[in-house]
Formats: structure tokens, C-alpha cells, sequence
């Protein structure tokens, strides 16, 4: 091979380059990939196939910057590693992909500092769109940038209070009061509710839901066990609830992961979920129908959540000057084996 033809020395391939490969203008060319222009079949094929050999890529900033419209759009989340995220982030994609735009995803780990770099650095590079899960403690910086750049934008589970904006969330505590009178029509007298730390939003409203019906019912003083939303932590932590309070027969948890990982203890201490505790997760992730035994939960399909996410940003895109939306998914009781009466 001459030196030439290396990867470190080849020529990037562009409209011009293409032109002279298919024997045509350089407008032509301009004009396929455009898909715009009164072009034969024949020359549109001759200039796709010529693209093709080339491995030509249209520049998408450039056609952005001559159209005014970017196809690239941003999501902002926290903790990708969650199954429930990575089911919200492919139902996004799934219809943002089919209306032909690019989701670039950034972690930012509930850190305002580091939300407020990845939100910059989308700003900077001229997204379409925003999805964003606000970090708790989010910085001025990230809602002031936000204002002046006017990126449609669309808040996900945490609203943001400093910017007026399109909101999709979920019934949160009306999910876990649904789950706790359940749990009370079983029989249970002793409820915990399991998981999740700090002060966010979505954390503080399904807490609220859970102590509204252990007041309703009279089943005395709250008890909330907070802890990391994995199986592991789950894990852990019921070991050491199980042992502080022995006297608990149900679970409220704040998530799937962290009643998985509850389940888990139980097995571990050679107990049964469903017979010696009852356990509700909340989010009906794909590995919850196959859990051991299959976890009951409060179903928000989060792969649909994500697709539901995704065109109201579309419908913002579309339509700019139309009123702001706030939509609230409702969560289902789905009944699975960890729920039982108390022995």
C-alpha cells in the first residue's frame, strides 16, 4: 500500500469529492443529499452510490447552520446504570431515531456541578433539544444558561422551579399510597418504606404517599430506611432492618433495584418474599416479571415513559408558541409473588 492511501494521510471525503467521483456539479450533489431539487433517479443513484464508496457523511452542524434546525438532541439523566433509566433512555431513542434525530446521553451522577458542564456542553454544540432530569441542588448556572439560549426543553421526573418549561413526570405519591393500602388490606401492621436518599422530589412525594395511609390506617409511626437504589445496597440494608426491627412484615420500596436486592436478603437469610415479608417495588423494569419470585410492583413502563418523554419534546420542537404541558403518568399495582398475607 503507498503511504499515501493510510488512514493518517487519506483525505476526509466531501460534496466536492463526491461530485467528481459521480461526474456531476457540485450542486447536484448538494442537492441529493439535501434530498431537495428536481434530480433523475438515475443521477440521485449514481451520486448515493458514489457517497457510499467514499464512506461520505453529510456534515450534520453545517446543514444545521444552512437549515436553522439541529436533529442532534440532549438527555441529561442520572445513574445510566439503572435498568429504569436505560429503559426510559431506549424508548427515547426508539422515537426520536424514527423522526430522525441523534440522542447523545450524559451521566451527570445528581452532581449540579457536573450537570451544569454537560448541559453547557450541549448548549455549545447547538442540540435541538433538551431532556433533563434536574441534579437536587441544581446550580443557577444550568437554569440561567437554559434562559438565555431558549433550547427547548423538557424537564423529566424532577421539575425545575427557576425556568418555565415542559414537564413529564409521575403520580408518585398517589403510586406508593396505592401500594401501602394494599399492603394494609393484606393485613400488614408493620410497613417500612425501603430505599432512596436525600431530599429530591421524586423521593420526598413517594415517602408522602406511604405515611398519608399509614395515618389513615392508624398503623403508627412511619418507618423510613433509606438507602442506595441497587440490589446490593437492598441487600444490605434489609439485612440490617431485619435485624434492628424484626417486628416489619411489609416493604414500600423506592424502586425495583432496591426491592430486588431486599428479595435477595430474604433468600440469603433462607426466608421466603410474599411469606415471611412482603415486598412492592415501583417501576416494573424489565427484571422484575423475572425476579425469583417475580417482584410485585407499581408498573410506570418505563420504556413507554421514555417514548412519551420524547414527543412532548417533539411536539415543543414542532409547534414553539404552544402553552407549556405538565404530563403525570399514574402508576399500576402489578400483583407478582412477593406480596402476601402476613403468617
Amino acid at each position: 500500500m503507498h503511504p499515501s492511501d493510510t488512514a493518517s494521510t487519506r483525505k476526509k471525503p466531501n460534496l466536492q469529492t463526491v461530485a467528481e467521483a459521480a461526474g456531476v456539479s457540485l450542486a447536484t450533489v448538494s442537492q441529493v443529499m439535501r434530498n431537495a431539487g428536481r434530480i433523475s433517479e438515475k443521477t440521485r443513484e449514481k451520486v448515493l452510490k458514489a457517497a457510499e464508496a467514499l464512506n461520505y457523511v453529510p456534515d450534520g452542524r453545517a446543514a444545521a447552520m444552512r437549515s436553522g434546525q439541529n436533529h442532534e438532541i440532549g438527555l441529561v439523566i442520572h445513574q445510566i446504570a439503572n435498568p429504569f433509566n436505560a429503559e426510559v433512555i431506549s424508548g427515547v431513542s426508539d422515537l426520536l431515531e424514527t423522526e430522525g434525530y441523534l440522542v447523545s446521553v450524559l451521566d451527570s451522577r445528581d452532581d449540579p456541578a457536573k450537570e451544569a458542564r454537560n448541559l453547557e456542553a450541549f448548549i455549545r454544540s447547538g442540540r435541538g433539544g433538551l431532556l433533563w432530569v434536574p441534579a437536587v441542588g441544581a446550580r443557577n448556572r444550568s437554569f440561567e444558561l437554559l434562559k438565555t439560549h431558549q433550547m427547548p426543553t423538557v424537564t423529566f421526573l424532577r421539575r425545575a422551579q427557576q425556568i418555565t418549561c415542559d414537564h413529564v413526570g409521575i403520580e408518585n405519591a398517589a403510586a406508593t399510597a396505592t401500594a401501602t393500602r394494599y399492603l394494609a388490606d393484606l393485613g400488614h401492621r408493620h410497613i417500612a418504606f425501603f430505599g432512596g436518599t436525600g431530599a429530591g422530589q421524586v423521593h420526598l412525594q413517594r415517602i408522602e404517599g406511604y405515611e398519608a395511609v399509614m395515618a389513615e390506617r392508624g398503623l403508627g409511626t412511619p418507618l423510613i430506611w433509606p438507602c442506595a437504589d441497587n440490589k446490593l445496597a437492598g441487600l444490605e440494608a434489609n439485612l440490617a432492618l431485619r435485624k434492628a426491627h424484626p417486628e416489619v412484615t411489609a416493604l414500600v420500596c423506592n424502586g425495583d433495584m432496591v426491592a430486588i436486592g431486599a428479595c435477595l436478603a430474604l433468600h440469603r437469610l433462607g426466608l421466603t418474599p410474599g411469606r415471611d415479608m412482603s415486598i412492592i417495588g415501583f417501576d416494573d423494569i424489565a427484571d422484575a416479571a423475572v425476579a425469583t419470585p417475580p417482584l410485585s410492583t407499581m408498573a410506570v413502563s418505563p420504556h413507554q415513559l421514555g417514548r412519551r418523554l420524547a414527543q412532548v419534546l417533539l411536539d415543543r420542537i414542532k409547534t414553539p408558541d404552544m402553552p407549556h404541558v405538565t404530563v403525570t403518568v399514574p402508576a399500576t399495582l402489578i400483583t407478582r409473588g412477593t406480596t402476601g398475607a402476613p403468617i
